[in-house]
């Protein structure tokens, strides 16, 4: 990651701001990193399928889950997996850089239960510039694993990302 590690940004007093996330210009086809790890719990899946009203019975009903699922415990929509690697991802890459998530193709390989903790490993495979030297564009292979280093699933988001400006 020969880039990936350029001058600070700083506030209007000279005070380096932690934090701030990659540009687009900060990295190069090829550069990898990882998130830190987050288990979901059975009251992110609870709150999960109450915000966006996923109730379907595989996500609500535990006695419904013990009698006929085929997974065993208690499932995580994989909408909520993609959400919680993106989680990871904005708090790690994306800070007061990254402007928009334009398209991404999503393939869920592997169930994750409540209990699993999860990170995700990704791959820069397009970094350019736009017509607008303000900003770029960012796709990333990503894959997310699970506590046994399991691929449960993978996506490659088209990110909308700033330009690191000129110091």
């Amino acid at each position: 990651m020969s880039n990936m590690h350029k001058a600070p940004l700083k506030d209007a007093a000279g005070l380096e701001i932690m934090g701030v996330g990659l540009h687009w210009n900060d990295v190069e086809i090829g550069d990898r990193f990882r998130t830190l790890g987050r288990t979901i719990t059975e009251a992110d899946i609870t709150q999960f399928v109450g915000a966006v009203g996923m109730v379907e019975e595989m996500f609500t009903n535990v006695e419904y889950i013990r009698e006929v699922s085929v997974i065993g415990d208690r499932p995580v929509p994989g909408s909520l997996v993609l959400c919680m690697a993106e989680g990871l991802l904005m708090q790690s890459t994306m800070q007061r850089t990254g402007m928009a998530f334009l398209e991404a193709d999503v393939k869920v390989h592997k169930p994750t239960t409540a209990g699993d903790t999860i990170h995700v490993e990704c791959e820069v495979v397009e970094a350019r510039s736009t017509s607008k030297p303000d900003r770029g564009l960012l796709r990333t292979s990503n894959k997310v694993l699970n506590q046994r280093g399991e691929v449960v699933l993978t996506y490659n988001p088209l990110r909308m990302v700033k330009t690191r400006p000129s110091v």
